[in-house]
């Protein structure tokens, strides 16, 4: 009888200990990752959430977290994938370690602006954001960022070729976010023989009436060529500006014939 109640005493005492243990290990810090909530970003001026940013502006990011430890470091990376470069872009990859004062805390508000640069090329972009709490547990969040140019050209119609003595049509759609400033064209040639009773033809031309601080407009003119313009291939250049100096080009060529 003795015997029979030590062993259910020991297995009693065993039971206990075991459950005390496993209440512990559900217990102990760290053995849950960090939790990332609200994750969001846009246009940084705006601090807008559509999750598009503008070359030569910035991108803003928010997000909450939680940890029950605290945190060790927040590492956000941008980077795209197989852009087209344009002229004068070059690649952009963005990485960055944060490990400030303000975020090495349980329940760190992640708020940050990130510059884009104005050579940046266009197009998507995939974002990770990773936080590390000091036990080596990490969450990740991951998204995609639509970089635009903050002046884009679309809907484009321009002549390839005019009789000297008329004109040609040009026509495109401009969007400008910070409204548009001016528009500029260039026209001129390289290397055309002056004939006898023609004049070398170089036009530059800046438009502003009905389109300066407009955020879209419909750039739609015709452009008178002289009578005596050389024949031959002529070469122009679009320049749009916006308010805050952004400047997006766009190259054309016009074969000028004899009337």
């Amino acid at each position: 009888m003795k015997s029979n109640l030590k062993f259910l005493v020991i297995v009693a005492f065993v039971t206990l200990f075991s459950a005390s243990c496993s209440d512990d290990d559900d217990g102990l810090p760290g053995t849950v990752a960090p939790e990332i909530s609200g994750f969001e970003y846009g246009e940084g001026s705006s601090h807008s959430t559509d999750r598009v940013a503008y070359t030569g502006s910035d991108v803003h990011l928010e997000a909450e977290i939680s940890a029950v430890v605290p945190v060790e470091s927040i590492d956000l990376d941008i980077h795209g994938h197989d852009l087209e470069l344009g002229e004068g872009e070059e690649e952009w990859h963005f990485h960055h370690s944060y490990t400030d004062s303000k975020y090495l805390v349980l329940n760190p508000a992640f708020h940050e602006h990130i510059d884009v640069p104005a050579t940046a090329p266009a197009g998507e972009y995939h974002l990770k954001l990773t936080v590390t709490d000091e036990d080596g547990n990490s969450t990740e969040v991951e998204g995609h960022l639509v970089v635009l140019h903050p002046v884009s050209l679309s809907e484009i119609y321009i002549d390839e070729e005019v009789a000297r003595g008329s004109d040609f049509h040009t026509e495109f759609k401009i969007t400008a976010i910070h409204g548009i400033h001016e528009i500029s064209l260039d026209i001129h040639a390289h290397g055309l023989t002056v004939g006898e009773g023609e004049e070398e033809w170089h036009l530059i031309q800046t438009y502003s009436e009905g389109y300066h601080g407009e955020t879209e407009a419909k750039f739609h003119e015709h452009i008178d060529v002289p009578s005596t313009a050389p024949i031959g291939e002529y070469h122009m250049v679009f320049n749009i500006e916006d308010e805050e100096g952004n400047v997006t080009s766009y190259d054309s060529h016009l074969n000028v014939i004899l009337e």
